[in-house]
């Protein structure tokens, strides 16, 4: 493998990876909570629809990289919004949160498809992709580090980095992380010690969602330059990370990286001389990364060790 295939592999995995990462961080502050959170899908698919609606109608009027920066400020908006209603419905109501999931994750396609249908009288939403940076100042001229993270960029991959280190430090290093973390583990020791569970695990849930939408919206950025009402699964894949990386920021990064390299490999398998010459159907390259999620989920998901209170609704009357 030549030095540009290697550059090219790893440029893909970044536009896969940082929206997995982004997702399964969301999907961390819901869970550290306590609250089981598989709507990241719809979460991702309704950021996505609003942040590509505002940016193919305001595009002309402001090109470049402020109007991605404002269609992402509406996509993390919208996930907040949508993620609201999974709060209310698991924490005020005291819903089952795996079935509150499922009716967002139902929801947000249909419901992006028929406004779709309904504005633009199709199902494919275009938009003029004028946002990919082709070598960063300064920076894209440095032997390999350049071409490999500051060349054939978006300004998203490094937003990514900077939401993990964000997000590690309010988990790790604030009071709200301490709180939040012992929601999750013992709602009632942090209950009794004046911390308020319900406040807390909605602030979870809606940094949740508000993650969500944002990785909705920088998916689907650098592959294509239209929505088509999903997100081809990836808020699942983005519990798998979560999973997989053990419900721990730094783990989450590279289980993103293992998966975003994954679907890379998936989607470029043509470009490489060694896998092409395999002459193996498509379809084994479009399945790969799924098939490789189930298959280290199976062998890690007993090691991994989830909030105690996970999925736990809590009665503060009823304790």
């Amino acid at each position: 493998m030549n030095m540009d295939m290697f550059y090219f592999i790893m440029q893909s995995t970044m536009f896969f990876m940082i929206p997995l990462m982004i997702v399964a961080l969301g999907g961390l502050f819901s869970e550290k909570s306590g609250i089981v959170n598989i709507a990241l899908e719809g979460k991702m698919i309704m950021g996505a629809f609003t942040g590509i609606i505002f940016i193919t109608t305001f595009q002309d009027l402001l090109p470049g990289q402020p109007i991605l920066l404002l269609g992402i400020l509406v996509a993390m908006v919208t996930g907040i919004v949508v993620a609201f209603f999974h709060a209310y419905a698991s924490i005020s109501l005291q819903a089952n949160q795996i079935i509150s999931g499922v009716a967002i994750n139902m929801f947000a396609p249909a419901f992006a498809i028929y406004l779709s249908r309904f504005i633009f009288d199709t199902q494919h939403i275009q938009f003029a992709n004028q946002f990919r940076i082709e070598s960063v100042p300064l920076l894209g001229s440095i032997p390999f580090i350049g071409p490999l993270f500051f060349q054939n960029t978006y300004i998203t991959n490094y937003m990514g980095f900077v939401i993990l280190g964000i997000a590690a430090f309010v988990l790790y290093k604030t009071k709200f992380g301490l709180r939040l973390r012992a929601c999750g583990e013992h709602p009632q020791a942090a209950d009794s010690v004046g911390v308020s569970v319900v406040k807390i695990r909605y602030s979870g849930v809606l940094i949740s969602g508000a993650l969500a939408g944002i990785g909705g919206l920088i998916w689907v950025i650098p592959i294509t330059t239209r929505f088509s009402g999903t997100v081809s699964g990836y808020g699942f894949l983005a519990l798998a990370v979560l999973i997989f990386g053990g419900w721990r920021p730094g783990k989450v990064l590279f289980a993103a990286f293992f998966f975003g390299l994954m679907q890379a490999i998936a989607a470029s398998y043509s470009a490489i001389d060694f896998l092409r010459n395999l002459e193996i159907p498509v379809h084994f390259y479009r399945m790969s990364p799924y098939v490789a999620t189930l298959i280290v989920l199976a062998f890690t998901s007993k090691n991994t060790m989830a909030p105690k209170a996970l999925g736990q609704t809590y009665d503060k009357g009823g304790r």
